[in-house]
């Protein structure tokens, strides 16, 4: 399995983990008060920042394991990482619309950050998925 796999894999690991965590931390939270009015922007960045903090070290842990293949980037690689990036691309467009839509019909801001935060999710577990199956399957031929 190429280091880019491994990467792939972390990322759908660490993603379909840390946001069910948020999601389930802010509706516990909704018990007491109304959904909108729920302290999420801590709770918002502690998150993204584990993610972003365990994305690396679970690399790094299995660069340790793996350390041969942990520099080595061929043709085929970066293919599939700029096919994996496209694909999860879509669902950043489709966020980023959303909140300017949400923005412009006045929402409050607890809807627009969790609309860009499940858009990011999103194009994360596409893009990595997309990734994955492309190291399994090959690269479609469109």
């Amino acid at each position: 399995m190429a280091m880019e796999e491994r990467r792939a894999w972390i990322m759908v690991v660490v993603t379909i983990t840390t946001y069910p965590w948020y999601v389930v931390t802010i509706l516990g939270r909704a018990a007491t008060v109304p959904l909108a009015e729920v302290s999420y922007v801590g709770t918002l960045l502690w998150t993204v920042g584990g993610a972003i903090v365990g994305s690396i070290v679970l690399t790094i842990v299995v660069s340790i394991f793996f350390p041969k293949d942990a520099d080595k980037k061929d043709q085929r690689d970066r293919e599939i990482h700029r096919f994996g990036e496209a694909m999860g691309q879509s669902f950043v467009i489709l966020g980023a619309v959303a909140a300017m839509l949400m923005a412009m019909a006045e929402f409050q801001y607890f809807w627009i950050a969790n609309v860009i935060y499940l858009c990011f999710v999103l194009s994360s577990v596409l893009g990595s998925t997309a990734k994955v199956i492309a190291y399994r399957r090959g690269l479609p031929l469109w």
